[in-house]
């Protein structure tokens, strides 16, 4: 361990992908003390203090975040709320909670009004994940050459921000800060809506009935690829989609504008409108590689 070690005692509530993979890496980086998890499943946990995610763990949060310097809340964006009523009273003054959920206003407004003086509250979510879950899926290099976004408010603490700005930075994460309403605007175009492309393709093609086999089976790798975030979690999704849902509906709105020209330059057989939409999103995709 380093001599610097930025976060002497760190409680994870929700021990998988996204909070198991920042246990991980600030292991590797020598920059935490002990990790304690915290999560409703034995089995999981076990798994998690097996692999050396966690050092030890509690199914109790209020246990759980007892003496922790740190609490990373990493459950479905749904339930942090009632997640943060379970630690507050366990927590000692000073102590940071900080969240990696990927929707911002609803868990802010939600959490802040419930915060006694002395405990802080950061709003952050890692732009990083893959479609497998549990503590078994976390990886330390999940969030190398990632950004994460920080949504501070006018209550943020300014400390308790620089120790979370330093603790992205330091297992390899890009941190940008953004208002609330900007990053839930932002995440519904670049995530949230491809998730529900994903979802709605995969269910428009798994319930075609013109023939009696299932098609999907005769997927290959383009379809497979586009559609592989249709295998992540749909709790987490559910809470998204519902707690983000004025932003997701107006990208909806977007995609199916842009669906229906495209739909119309097929029905007139309009090769060159159609060439046009291509280009168009080719020299999109092409200018962010």
């Amino acid at each position: 361990m380093s001599e610097t070690v930025l976060i002497p005692r760190l409680t994870i509530i929700g021990v998988g992908l996204i909070g198991g993979s920042l246990a991980l890496a600030l292991k590797e980086a020598g920059v935490v003390g002990e990790v304690v998890g915290c999560g409703r499943g034995k089995p999981n946990l076990e798994i998690a203090l097996k692999l050396g995610v966690i050092d030890r763990y509690s199914r109790d949060p209020l246990e759980a975040v007892k003496g922790a310097d740190v609490v990373f809340l990493a459950t479905p964006v749904k339930t942090l709320g009632a997640v943060t009523q379970l630690c507050l009273p366990g927590l000692k003054p000073g102590a940071i909670m900080t969240d990696g959920g990927s929707v911002k206003g609803e868990v802010t407004s939600t959490i802040e009004p419930m915060l006694p003086a002395g405990i802080h509250f950061v709003p952050g979510h890692p732009i990083a994940g893959t479609e497998n879950s549990g503590a078994d899926a976390a990886f330390s290099s999940l969030y190398r050459g990632k950004r994460c976004i920080l949504t501070p408010t006018e209550n943020t603490d300014p400390q308790a921000l620089e120790l979370i700005k330093q603790m992205w930075t330091v297992v390899g994460s890009e941190v940008v800060q953004m208002t609330l309403e900007k990053h839930d605007k932002v995440l519904a175009a670049i995530s949230h809506l491809p998730h529900m492309v994903a979802y709605s393709l995969v269910n428009a093609v798994g319930s075609y009935d013109h023939y009696e086999e299932n098609i999907l089976e005769y997927s290959a790798g383009g379809f497979r690829d586009f559609t592989r975030i249709a295998s992540s979690d749909p709790t987490m999704w559910r809470d998204i989609a519902e707690t983000n849902r004025e932003a997701l509906l107006e990208m909806v709105e977007q995609f199916e504008n842009s669906l229906a020209e495209l739909k119309a330059d097929i029905a007139e057989s309009n090769g060159e409108k159609l060439f046009e939409f291509f280009l168009r999103s080719k020299q999109l995709r092409d200018a962010i590689l």
